[in-house]
């Protein structure tokens, strides 16, 4: 009996165990999306007890907090990690450089670079005290995740220290990533066997060739809110809405502006409080639509159109003070919807100038000033021919038949005229 259970175990140690990685693919810029979507990745892993996560990375940078973020959910993840910059012509710059070195297992595909960690302080010119207290942070930084994974930590700290590129060969040679490989699963097969010591300090040996790679994508909620975290997209969302507000504010009653306008600048505000923004920037786009208002109200030559427009611009450049040129607003952007933007707040503003200004042309209102023809002698009582019909008219001083007149007024039933000379 004992020797058909010994006979059984082993039978059932020697049965593969379907193993298999998830794999996510992080091509975007850094921010607390990517880091929600990296955190759900891992849960998932763990929960359906994946052998390793791969995140496959291409990004130019990001925002440190959720770079911190992300970093600190791949140390403590129970499943191994593996960060793969792929494919062929990417790149983990900045805060993807971090995010590589952080990894169970750091990998790079050929024609790929990394590096160029130097931080960015937000919102401000950095003075000499504030960029030694920034630079030392993010140095020590790196220097723990190079050290706990036993990477060159003096070449890691080079890269956030003096903002140095590594090609794939480099970053190989000099010990910042463990592994060259052209596609996942060349890389699964390199890394096959391999043990690898955890941020805890445990080993763990990877049994990965030829395994079943799941892909997870990111919910339609993710990718939306990825979307919203392009600078570009939540300003132009922020100026059109302030565009519908407007022309419903001009045209009241027309309800579709104003619905349209508030769910944009609803969606951009929910944008622009995830990324480093400037909302005193907020005041300058009021103020170019100000002048821009005051430019069909005022004969300025279109100084004031101008002086909108240049609000515009230098506002939305202001607006959203990311760490790297992709987390800003960009010039050819603010120019390009600053202008349209204007010239059609303008024309906007003109036609309802123009309206208020008109004489009311229907009604009994619309009588007043209207020129006709004494039919019969107009004292206190008479007839009128006035806009082609007849009318009963009164009169302060007698006006002879025949004699042109003027509606002066309408009182009950009779129109109140005087001569038209």
């Amino acid at each position: 009996m004992r020797r058909a259970l010994v006979l059984a175990a082993l039978l059932a140690a020697a049965v593969p165990v379907h193993a298999s990685v998830l794999r996510l693919n992080i091509n975007d810029m850094i921010h607390p999306i990517s880091d929600e979507f990296i955190g759900r990745a891992l849960d998932q892993a763990q929960r359906e007890h994946d052998d390793a996560v791969i995140i496959e990375l291409t990004t130019p940078g990001g925002l440190l907090d959720s770079t911190r973020s992300i970093v600190e959910k791949i140390m403590t993840s129970r499943v191994p990690v593996i960060v793969y910059v792929a494919p062929a012509g990417s790149r983990a710059a900045s805060a993807g450089f971090f995010i590589l070195e952080s990894a169970d297992v750091a990998a790079m595909a050929p024609g790929t670079n990394t590096g160029a960690a130097h931080p960015v302080l937000l919102g401000e010119k950095m003075d000499e005290i504030m960029k030694t207290k920034v630079e030392n942070d993010a140095a020590a930084f790196m220097r723990t995740i190079a050290n706990k994974r036993g990477r060159n930590v003096a070449v890691a700290e080079s890269a956030v220290r003096e903002s140095k590129s590594f090609t794939e060969q480099e970053a190989l040679q000099q010990k910042l990533i463990d592994v060259i490989a052209p596609n996942e699963q060349a890389l699964l097969l390199a890394i096959d066997g391999r043990t690898f010591k955890r941020y805890d300090g445990t080993n763990v040996t990877l049994h990965v060739a030829n395994t079943h790679i799941n892909t997870i994508e990111m919910s339609l909620r993710q990718r939306l809110m990825s979307s919203l975290m392009d600078p570009n997209i939540a300003f132009l969302l922020l100026v059109l809405g302030g565009l519908a507000i407007y022309a419903e504010l001009n045209h009241p009653g027309a309800v579709l502006p104003g619905v349209v306008g508030v769910i944009a600048i609803v969606l951009a505000l929910f944008a622009l409080n995830f990324l480093p923004t400037r909302f005193a920037s907020l005041a300058l786009l009021l103020v170019a639509f100000a002048l821009f208002a005051l430019e069909a109200k005022f004969a300025s030559h279109g100084v004031l159109a101008i002086g909108g427009i240049v609000s515009m611009v230098i506002g939305a450049l202001f607006l959203v003070d990311g760490p790297i040129p992709q987390m800003r607003v960009n010039i050819i952007t603010a120019t390009a919807v600053s202008i349209p933007i204007g010239l059609i707040a303008i024309f906007l503003t003109t036609l309802v100038l123009k309206a208020r200004r008109g004489k009311v042309a229907t009604g009994s209102e619309g009588m007043i000033g209207q020129i006709g023809i004494a039919r019969t002698p107009v004292g206190a009582e008479g007839k009128v021919f006035v806009h082609g019909e007849l009318w009963n008219a009164v009169a302060s001083n007698a006006i002879a038949e025949g004699a042109r007149v003027r509606v002066a007024g309408i009182n009950g039933l009779h129109l109140v005229v005087e001569p038209a000379e």
